[in-house]
C-alpha cells in the first residue's frame, strides 16, 4: 500500500515521521507500542523514515522530528511536532476518531 492508500482509510492513521538518529524519536517508541496495545484494531500506527522518504516528509511539510500526525479519510485532522505521551496520543486519537 503507498502513503495515500493508507491515509485514506476510515481507519484513524497515526503517522509519525522521525529519524533514526533522533534521541526524541527513540523515545517514542514505548508510547506508540502502549497505544498499540491499548487501541488494538481502533488505529493504525505508521512509521516514517525521513530521511529515507525525503519526498514525503518534504510533501507532508515535516520540518523536524519526531513530528506525529493524525489522518482519516484522506484528511489530515492533528499534527503535532515533539515527544508525546502514551495517555496524550490516546486522547488525540479519541478526540479525533
Amino acid at each position: 500500500m503507498t502513503f495515500e492508500q493508507i491515509i485514506n482509510e476510515p481507519t484513524p492513521t497515526l503517522v509519525d515521521f522521525f529519524a533514526t538518529w533522533c534521541g526524541p524519536c527513540k523515545a517514542m517508541m514505548p508510547a506508540l507500542e502502549t497505544l498499540k496495545t491499548e487501541m488494538g484494531d481502533q488505529i493504525r500506527i505508521i512509521k516514517i523514515d525521513v530521511d529515507k522518504n525525503t519526498d514525503l516528509a518534504v510533501a507532508q511539510k515535516v520540518m523536524g522530528v519526531p513530528t506525529l500526525a493524525l489522518f482519516k479519510n484522506g484528511k489530515e485532522l492533528w499534527r503535532q511536532a515533539g515527544v508525546m505521551t502514551a495517555p496524550g496520543l490516546k486522547a488525540v486519537v479519541l478526540k479525533y476518531s
